[in-house]
């Protein structure tokens, strides 16, 4: 009876975790035109509530090889998004800034929009559906 319990319990929890697939696509993002191999890129995905204002939705870092990086975004629902990158060149895990306010580090959004000021979230955004994205960041 205890095996047969057993046995209940095993098929139960691999039918539920078979059923239960991630939800959400993929967004993979590259960035091939980083200046050095110093430091790491970090990328930031972030909804309109959150772009400049809060924590993003998901963030990770990558080292550089080759003057190159490439990360993954997993299970992102739909809607609407933005990533924003830095390459974070003195590994000190934020942005540095010149006295004047200007960024000392490269950085980059998705779409590559042209930015004279802080960086906005229209020109940034794009939509995840129901197919995984590719993109690539030119800092």
């Amino acid at each position: 009876m205890k095996n047969l319990l057993l046995i209940a319990v095993l098929f139960t929890s691999y039918f539920t975790t078979a059923q239960t697939a991630p939800e959400g696509q993929t967004i993979t993002v590259t960035v091939a035109n980083i200046k050095n191999n110093e430091g790491k890129v970090l990328f930031a995905l972030h909804t309109e509530e959150t772009f400049m204002k809060a924590k993003p939705i998901q963030a990770t870092g990558s080292t550089i090889k080759d003057n190159k990086v490439a990360i993954t975004f997993t299970n992102v629902p739909a809607g609407e998004y933005a990533i924003t990158c830095v390459h974070d060149e003195n590994d000190n895990g934020r942005m540095d800034f010149e006295d004047s306010g200007m960024p000392k580090e490269d950085y980059g959004m998705s779409n590559n929009p042209m930015s004279y000021g802080p960086p906005q979230f229209e020109p940034s955004k794009f939509t995840v559906k129901d197919k995984d994205i590719s993109l690539k960041i030119v800092f």
